[in-house]
């Protein structure tokens, strides 16, 4: 009987014997120490999609359990009247990139 063959290297393998920093970012010291739930290099937007989504959240709120007119949330949170109702709409349809 013959020797199995070796296996090739995966292709997205780490080299073995590297040094690995954790450096962090603009936002945390090191990734161990990050205050967000998820990196926001992880995330289609990063950062700044992470903060959208909670204001949108918050807009949400603030239009639909306490029914506050559109112009007084637009008001509330600089915006104009078009861009709570896109805020409105990515609560609405998660998943859909605007």
């Amino acid at each position: 009987m013959s020797e199995p063959l070796p296996r090739p290297a995966r292709c997205d393998a780490l080299p073995e014997h590297t040094d690995y920093r954790d450096t962090g970012c603009d936002l945390a010291p090191s990734c161990l120490a990050c205050p967000l739930p998820q990196c926001r290099y992880d995330l289609p937007g990063g950062l700044a999609a992470m903060l959208r989504s909670r204001r949108d959240a918050a807009i949400a709120d603030a239009v639909r359990r306490r029914h506050l007119p559109i112009d007084d949330v637009a008001e509330m949170f600089g915006l104009s009247r078009r861009s709570v109702f896109r805020a409105l709409r990515r609560v609405e349809r998660p998943g859909r990139q605007q």
